[in-house]
């Protein structure tokens, strides 16, 4: 945070001899906090030492203060013409080398992670089986899986058809109720099954 003003020519000039301000009587103790500010050398960033002319906000309240009060005719904006407001530069403290060395273990884990992560798919075994003969292999039991599973599907639905069909002769006397109980029965035992594939084939595409 700013604290403090550059000093320029024009306000020299006026707290020199014969200057502007000597008319409007400063306090003898502003008119020498103002000098020794003037005067005083500061280290500047470089680390050379020389007369900044570095004059705190305090001594320029009291200044325009003191004018306010005279009524006088010397504003201070004029006086800081050429003024500047001096920021004073931060200077950042070295790092902990033990901090920087800990810094760069972490970054050196995280990478070996995200290696880990995005390789664990990939196994050696696979890389030296060839692939092509693994993956044909993989779809001929894929199928084959398919096709016992459509067959007893069918065989499921038929036998539920036939034993109700079977069944119902005690129940009822004309063919067409028999027909259309076995069909209700089929349709659930079907949709049953259907279910279960569908899941059944959901698990196994989670796990691909």
């Amino acid at each position: 945070m700013a604290s403090s003003l550059l000093g320029g020519e024009r306000l020299i000039r006026a707290l020199g001899p014969g200057g502007e301000l000597e008319r409007e009587q400063l306090p003898r103790k502003l008119r020498a906090q103002l000098e020794a500010a003037l005067g005083k050398k500061h280290t500047s960033s470089d680390g050379t030492t020389g007369p900044r002319r570095l004059i705190p906000f305090r001594l320029i309240r009291e200044l325009h203060q003191h004018l306010r009060e005279r009524n006088s005719n010397l504003y201070l904006h004029e006086l800081l013409k050429g003024s500047e407001i001096y920021l004073q530069e931060i200077v950042k403290p070295p790092r902990n080398p033990e901090l920087v060395a800990r810094l760069e273990k972490i970054k050196i884990q995280l990478a070996n992670e995200e290696y880990k992560r995005i390789t664990r798919n990939v196994t050696c075994q696979d890389a030296q089986r060839g692939g092509t003969l693994n993956d044909l292999g993989k779809q001929v039991r894929s199928m084959k899986a398919l096709v016992v599973t459509i067959f007893n599907f069918i065989v499921t639905v038929v036998a539920a058809f036939v034993c109700t069909y079977l069944g119902s002769q005690y129940i009822f006397t004309e063919m067409a109720s028999r027909v259309l109980a076995a069909l209700i029965v089929a349709s659930v035992v079907g949709l049953a099954e259907l279910y279960i594939m569908v899941r059944v084939m959901e698990g196994e595409l989670g796990e691909l």
